[in-house]
């Protein structure tokens, strides 16, 4: 495994080189050079059929994406509320986390809220067991994104991961190339998959909104009556992920100016044109790393599913997320 996933992360850096250097791939190409994976296409008809069961389903009448927005806006935390709810939701995180995995007894965390950034939120791991989570402020906050960040940068997602590779295979084998980890390499598809996945193995089913009703909505002073009906709409709107993949493909490949990719996103991601243009700062700064954020999430989970881990049997499905984020996995191991 050691081997196999040295051989993979070199292939990504020769590919970094030469995109340093001014070559251009295609954003599979690309995608298959970095991550080791390419994300599925979806025909545009794909995205149509969920924008109508939207339209059923959303209030009102006219443009789904204002609907949409227009629905959302209920559900904003007030910013003066932001780090309690945040703080609330990773302080469940890892109590949940800690029920299955046993993490080292030093390892923590900061929040800072953060502005001017191409991204929602991220984890710099600082190394022994530490990390600093940073929240962006720039648009508002939805209180599904308490969880979503809580558990995507903490627990059981980035700030676990990191932690485990560095007691385990740093500190436990001294496998010296877990000193750095590269970002534009196999790594990250395979972190920011369970970070994602994670979300769903740390609140499955129906505790998650549970939970959301009974402590989140409270604490963001969100009437706890509207969740059922917020997350139905959202469970539909999930399946809109690929359609970013898809309009940043055809942006990265040339065959969308930008322009197109904000009306797509507007149209086909449900997007703000503000948080649209988000999205393309964050694809001209990160290319295809986006994948690894949707597509890294469906390989995960089918790749523990399959092997047993379901929601019926959360002990096994702990087992195996544990064990793909204490080791050299790359994503080809996992189809």
């Amino acid at each position: 495994m050691r081997k196999n996933f040295l051989l993979k992360q070199f292939v990504a850096l020769k590919a970094k080189i030469e995109m340093i250097g001014g070559k251009k791939f295609k954003f599979d190409e690309e995608s298959k050079l970095l991550y080791d994976g390419v994300a599925p296409h979806h025909e545009e008809n794909y995205f149509s059929e969920i924008l109508s069961e939207l339209d059923k389903r959303l209030p009102g009448k006219g443009n789904i994406s204002t609907r949409f927005e227009e629905f959302r806006s209920q559900f904003i935390i007030p910013t003066e509320l932001l780090d309690t709810v945040f703080t609330t939701a990773i302080s469940e995180g890892r109590r949940r986390t800690l029920e299955y995995i046993e993490l080292p007894s030093n390892e923590n965390f900061v929040v800072e809220y953060v502005e001017d950034k191409p991204w929602g939120a991220y984890n710099w791991y600082k190394g022994d067991n530490f990390s600093v989570i940073q929240v962006n402020t720039d648009l508002p906050i939805y209180i599904d994104r308490a969880i979503d960040l809580a558990c995507h940068e903490g627990y059981p997602g980035h700030h676990v991961f990191n932690a485990l590779l560095e007691t385990n295979l740093l500190k436990g084998k001294n496998w010296v190339e877990y000193y750095v980890y590269p970002l534009f390499s196999p790594t990250s598809l395979i972190a920011e998959g369970t970070a994602n996945y994670g979300i769903k193995v740390a609140f499955p089913g129906e505790e998650r909104v549970k939970f959301e009703k009974e402590i989140l909505f409270p604490l963001a002073d969100i009437n706890p009556a509207k969740a059922d009906k917020y997350y139905e709409i959202l469970h539909l709107v999930d399946k809109l992920g690929f359609a970013r993949n898809m309009a940043s493909r055809k942006y990265f490949d040339g065959e969308f100016t930008k322009e197109e990719l904000v009306d797509w996103l507007v149209k086909y991601s449900l997007s703000t044109e503000e948080r649209a243009e988000k999205s393309v700062d964050f694809l001209d700064k990160y290319g295809s790393y986006i994948i690894n954020y949707n597509y890294g999430q469906e390989l995960c989970k089918n790749y523990i599913e399959r092997l047993g881990g379901t929601e019926d049997d959360p002990q096994k499905r702990w087992q195996l997320f544990t064990e793909l984020i204490s080791n050299p996995y790359t994503p080809s191991d996992l189809k």
